[in-house]
């Protein structure tokens, strides 16, 4: 929505620089500014004060918000002629300030080599935390809740497929579903819920549970008709008895048979989405099932068929998956992320932490915070950037270690790593579903 308040409260400062006048057409209006008289407002143009250093920041915003610039001129050099503005744009100065944030900006989704994102100017020398404060993204277009648990989606189970390997510990199953006779729609980094069939010890129908989705938003087939799942069977000794516990709906899914019927509900999250820019950086940490939503991040950002059908994003960053599990054949979807990495090097780097089978530096078990711990200066220098984002989805235990590892990273360069990643949070920049 336009506010004009917004526009001139930002740019109406000279303060000794340089000012230009944008004339703005097709700005989305709301009832209240249609109403108001604004005397800058002519024949449908809207001009607007922006300093020098503010050009590109101004031209970003006008566009989210639908307007065209079609001239820029000095400030002083604006005249009115029976109310209307010199049309005459002003080029030098657009390619300036384009030319300038272009020089600032330098090295933002070029993570490797690390050294390379290192501060080239003395504006920016240093000045970690306000790297942090990059624009939270407006999720108002995101769908959720389509289904309701009074009112599930009947979807059908297409197919239910192993995915740890001989020798592994548990059972962990891909399930992908027909969803094709509803109207459910998803984004990478969403959840879907299902509602176990039969009543639970009270006497009362199950209660959905909610599971990330391990599929893109056009569905492993690519024809925008399944939903895909990555579901570990829940299994504990009870603390009292000591016999084996199973989970309710986790068992229910991985005994599920090709052609059943399934209650789904959702899609529910706005936490883990993926930025929209393609240039970005994308730090993954992920335990077990919590690979579920970093499969569908990989997926968009380098399948041949996604990336021909998602023309607007063709992903150029740098993602790294952290991967933690028991032993190697709990390596989930071990062949696509092998794949990915040998496809594309220079874009995705994948490491592991197996915990039975590698030693960290101390002879322990080699933890997912261990690896971070091993790759802590690196990753820090990756946070940094603007650009970057970090998912954390997998068991909560981890967070503690990866709090630790990033925080001595930080105190090297006297950041407090507790303050930096609370700006980071607000910033729409960090990304934790754990459980």
């Amino acid at each position: 929505m336009y506010s004009q308040g917004t526009f001139e409260g930002a740019a109406n400062t000279e303060s000794g620089s340089r000012v230009f006048v944008y004339e703005v057409v097709g700005l989305r209006q709301n009832e209240s500014t249609d109403k108001t008289n604004y005397p800058i407002r002519n024949s449908g143009s809207v001009f607007i004060k922006v300093p020098y250093e503010r050009m590109n920041q101004e031209m970003r915003r006008i566009t989210r918000l639908g307007g065209t610039i079609v001239s820029i001129q000095p400030s002083n050099a604006l005249q009115q002629v029976n109310g209307q503005a010199s049309a005459s744009v002003n080029t030098e100065a657009m390619s300036n300030a384009t030319s300038e944030a272009t020089n600032k900006t330098e090295g933002n989704g070029k993570a490797t080599p690390i050294a390379a994102q290192q501060p080239k100017n003395k504006e920016t020398k240093g000045n970690t935390m306000t790297q942090a404060k990059a624009k939270k993204e407006s999720h108002s277009d995101v769908p959720v809740n389509i289904y309701r648990p009074n009112s599930p989606f009947i979807g059908k189970c297409i197919s239910n497929q192993e995915l740890v390997g001989e020798g592994g510990i548990g059972t962990v199953r891909h399930l992908k579903f027909d969803i094709s006779g509803g109207n459910l729609r998803y984004l990478e980094g969403q959840s879907i819920g299902i509602i176990p069939p039969g009543l639970d010890k009270n006497g009362k129908p199950e209660k959905l549970r909610l599971y990330s989705i391990a599929s893109t938003r056009h569905g492993d087939d690519m024809d925008d008709k399944t939903v895909s799942l990555c579901v570990r069977q829940l299994e504990y000794k009870h603390p009292e008895t000591g016999e084996t516990v199973y989970g309710v709906c986790s068992t229910y899914l991985c005994f599920l048979e090709p052609g059943a019927d399934v209650k789904i509900t959702g899609p529910v999250g706005k936490e883990m989405l993926l930025p929209a820019d393609p240039e970005a950086n994308v730090i993954m940490m992920a335990t077990g099932t919590g690979i579920a939503p970093m499969r569908a991040y990989l997926w968009r950002m380098f399948k041949d068929a996604e990336r021909a059908a998602n023309p607007d994003y063709q992903f150029k960053g740098f993602s790294w998956l952290i991967f933690g599990v028991p032993t190697t054949p709990n390596i989930l979807y071990k062949e696509e992320l092998e794949e990915i990495q040998q496809r594309y090097p220079e874009n995705f780097r994948l490491t592991y932490a197996i915990s039975r089978e590698q030693k960290n530096p101390q002879g322990g078990r080699m933890y997912i915070q261990d690896r971070v711990a091993e790759h802590a200066d690196e990753l820090w220098q990756l946070i940094k950037n603007e650009k970057t984002h970090t998912y954390i989805c997998g068991l909560r235990g981890m967070e503690d270690g990866i709090d630790a590892a990033l925080s001595a990273a930080a105190a090297k360069e006297g950041v407090t790593w507790s303050d930096y990643q609370k700006e980071l949070k607000k910033a729409g920049r960090w990304h934790v579903e754990t459980y």
